[in-house]
């Protein structure tokens, strides 16, 4: 998901514009988590970046997007990009546990 949203719109409150906001990233991350992972891959993963244009979004965790968004809409940001591109990961191996004899 590539997309631009509008913080401050005309006749609309921007606290529930931003809910919207939010909720709709919930979904996308949602749906995409529930499409089958290629083979030998476990989950799905997010490469995320958020800023006020496409050429100066940073990366951000996935976990940090909501509060990136309120950021924005306390420093009166017109509109942010937000990038969320999903893709397959592995769980991480676990190191052995060595068992010490007496």
């Amino acid at each position: 998901m590539k997309k631009i949203f509008h913080l401050h719109v005309e006749n609309k409150n921007s606290d529930r514009l931003v809910e919207s906001i939010k909720h709709e990233i919930r979904k996308y991350i949602k749906r995409e988590r529930t499409k089958k992972t290629p083979e030998g891959f476990h989950f799905w993963d997010f490469d995320c970046k958020f800023g006020e244009s496409a050429q100066n979004a940073q990366a951000v965790h996935q976990a940090d997007l909501g509060e990136e968004i309120d950021k924005a809409n306390s420093a009166k940001w017109s509109e942010c990009y937000i990038e969320i591109i999903a893709k397959p990961a592995k769980k991480p191996v676990a190191p052995a546990k060595v068992e010490e004899t007496k």
